[in-house]
């Protein structure tokens, strides 16, 4: 088998077959196919496109190129959650207690962050002492005592993701359904779960724009989930707004910590329980109607913040944190940026809060930037809200020194203030399974 004849068979426009994709993954992982070749077939993929067999073939093939994750020791159905990414999205750390509470086994792996906020494992890692690296018994041991373990990925798992994502990444390949696809639910195949529930943001904070194509990046997931035996839903939901208040890690995780307690603000609160309700129905067969009374119960009746409080404590956090917010590291300068009109917000660029809070030291726009765990933005005023002419629309916390005017102007920008009041923004568009 050669890989030449594997990338004229796929810019011809042909179906690949299992052994070619195999060949293909193996061999790169080896390092006995160059970068050159791989990053002709990434480009025939983008143009040609793949069937569903196809991209299953190379989620399994990518799944399989080094460490996967058995969970078989585990007693009881485990669920994963994934979040295609977006600007305040702390979900994992309010829908994993709930579920757990509720008797879902939640196993979870997850990443570092790369451009606008931390991810869950910076959130996490914002806790003193919090451990995100622990033994794989630890680990399996830890979900059959309280339920839950969320943990940093494997260096090996799914290298050959890594190793295609960072040609994707300077070859102008990146924005494939297919390669997304596939690097995404490969990691989540990997990861082990039998339920796999995916949060398909769409909008300008989110990488998918368009309704659109964040369905068919939804089908095409669902799609690999099921035909590689994982019971996978998908529910697509909005990123054209932040989700809360808060974005930053520290801020994140204290946000999280008021949705749990039921203070939590109305977006945040409602995203989080249609997915902790869809998670429970995957794993429990109830009807939504059932799942969603019990997930609002264990929201209301305090187990979801007592799970989460088990948690960091079985991984070493500091729980003091977690009972007192206010102790929590403080930034070193706070900006209040105040509206020039009064109207309503109208719409906010998720997108461009999110590169503020990133250049604030929220973010990071490369793996080996240093994180700023105290720093990011509240936002005081959101979508639909009233605001008068002077009124503080935003704060925000860093360690940096900035151009106060340059911040408010950068802020202001991505807001836009008009006369009329905007309708309720939607929340969740489509479910897909």
């Amino acid at each position: 088998m050669k890989m030449y004849d594997i990338i004229d068979k796929k810019r011809q426009g042909y179906q690949l077959n299992k052994n070619e994709i195999e060949y293909f993954i193996k061999e790169y992982v080896k390092n006995n196919i160059p970068d050159y070749q791989v990053s002709a077939l990434l480009m025939a993929i983008c143009l040609k496109g793949m069937t569903d067999e196809e991209i299953t073939d190379l989620t399994i093939a990518m799944a399989n190129s080094g460490d996967t994750l058995d969970l078989s020791q585990i007693n009881g159905i485990t669920v994963d959650k994934h979040s295609t990414g977006g600007v305040g999205d702390k979900t994992t750390l309010i829908v994993g207690p709930i579920v757990a509470s509720l008797g879902c086994k939640v196993a979870k792996m997850s990443g570092k962050g790369l451009g606008f906020t931390g991810g869950t494992i910076d959130k996490l890692e914002s806790i003193d002492g919090y451990k995100t690296n622990i033994k794989r018994q630890d680990f399996l041991n830890q979900v059959n005592k309280i339920g839950i373990s969320l943990i940093s990925q494997s260096e090996n798992l799914v290298p050959a993701d890594k190793k295609i994502y960072a040609l994707r990444d300077v070859t102008a390949t990146v924005n494939s359904i297919p390669l997304i696809a596939s690097s995404i639910m490969s990691k989540k195949i990997a990861a082990g779960s039998k339920c796999i529930l995916l949060d398909v943001k769409v909008g300008s904070g989110a990488f998918m724009k368009t309704i659109e194509d964040a369905t068919k990046l939804a089908q095409t997931m669902v799609n690999i989930g099921n035909m590689a035996g994982r019971e996978t839903k998908a529910v697509i939901t909005n990123m054209d707004i932040p989700l809360g208040h808060e974005i930053g890690n520290i801020l994140e995780v204290k946000e999280a910590i008021d949705v749990l307690k039921g203070n939590g603000p109305e977006d945040l609160t409602y995203i989080c329980i249609e997915l902790a309700t869809y998670m429970y129905m995957m794993c429990t067969k109830k009807s939504k109607e059932e799942s969603m009374a019990l997930v609002k119960k264990a929201l209301n009746d305090g187990s979801a913040f007592k799970k989460f409080r088990e948690l960091v404590i079985a991984q070493g956090g500091n729980v003091n944190l977690i009972d007192n917010p206010e102790l929590f590291l403080k930034p070193k300068y706070t900006i209040e940026l105040k509206a020039k009109n009064s109207g309503y917000i109208e719409h906010i660029d998720t997108g461009k809060i999110g590169i503020i809070s990133c250049n604030l030291g929220a973010g990071r726009n490369k793996k080996e930037d240093a994180i700023d765990y105290t720093a990011g933005i509240t936002i005081t005023a959101k979508t639909g809200e009233f605001v008068n002419k002077g009124d503080v629309i935003a704060k925000l916390y860093t360690s940096k020194k900035f151009d106060i005017q340059e911040l408010n102007d950068m802020y202001l920008n991505a807001i836009t203030i008009s006369k009329k009041q905007p309708p309720k923004p939607q929340m969740i568009y489509k479910i897909i399974d």
